[in-house]
């Protein structure tokens, strides 16, 4: 199985309400039904669905010209991903 979900990633509540505005989003909303959250809460948000059988999971980024948001994700979230991906952390995603 494979998901889309649009994703907000902020290491403040004050980042993750700045960027939820700018995609015009509500964060509570986006909390519910997308990754949202700081770095660790969109990493175990990911793990829900990869327990629930997901496989491939596209993140979508709305505000392209946020390129701290890509970069706290590919520096932060990421490598998480990467490593449960492999079974190499406790709670790892792999099986």
């Amino acid at each position: 199985m494979s998901a889309t979900l649009l994703t907000c990633c902020g290491q403040t509540d004050r980042d993750l309400s700045q960027r939820a505005q700018a995609i015009g989003q509500d964060l509570g909303e986006l909390r519910e039904t997308g990754l949202a959250g700081s770095p660790a809460e969109v990493l175990d948000a990911i793990g829900k669905w990869a327990e629930i059988g997901t496989s491939r999971l596209y993140m979508s980024m709305l505000d392209l010209s946020d390129l701290d948001h890509l970069a706290l994700i590919s520096q932060q979230v990421m490598p998480g991903v990467e490593q449960r991906g492999r079974g190499d952390r406790p709670g790892a995603w792999a099986k």
